[in-house]
């Protein structure tokens, strides 16, 4: 049976906010839960980024993907345990100043852009 999903800090949720303001600004996004999460969406299509307790986890591209991968803390999104979700990353809140840019690689990403 899979664990309760977890909580975001104030801090993180927060965090996550802030940069879905900013890219909201920018872009036609809004906000939408997914499966129980705080997360983000392209207007009227599919989520692309959610806050999974303290970490950004966002749906990349290869180039994005292997960048965020490779930060420390960062791991195969892998909310049940078992089966990571392809294309997706848990990037910690310790890398909170790179989550705007991990948001706009994965708006991109799910509208088809090259990224």
């Amino acid at each position: 049976m899979p664990s309760a999903m977890p909580k975001p800090s104030d801090e993180a949720r927060a965090r996550f906010d802030e940069a879905v303001d900013r890219l909201a600004a920018e872009r036609d996004v809004a906000r939408a839960p997914m499966f129980g999460m705080p997360a983000v969406k392209v207007a009227g299509g599919r989520a692309f980024a959610g806050l999974f307790g303290d970490g950004l986890t966002a749906k990349l591209g290869r180039g994005a993907r292997e960048r965020a991968l490779g930060l420390e803390g960062a791991g195969p999104f892998d909310p049940m345990g078992g089966r990571p979700m392809r294309e997706w990353v848990l990037i910690p809140l310790a890398h909170a100043g790179e989550w705007d840019a991990y948001m706009r690689a994965a708006e991109e990403y799910v509208r088809g852009a090259a990224v």
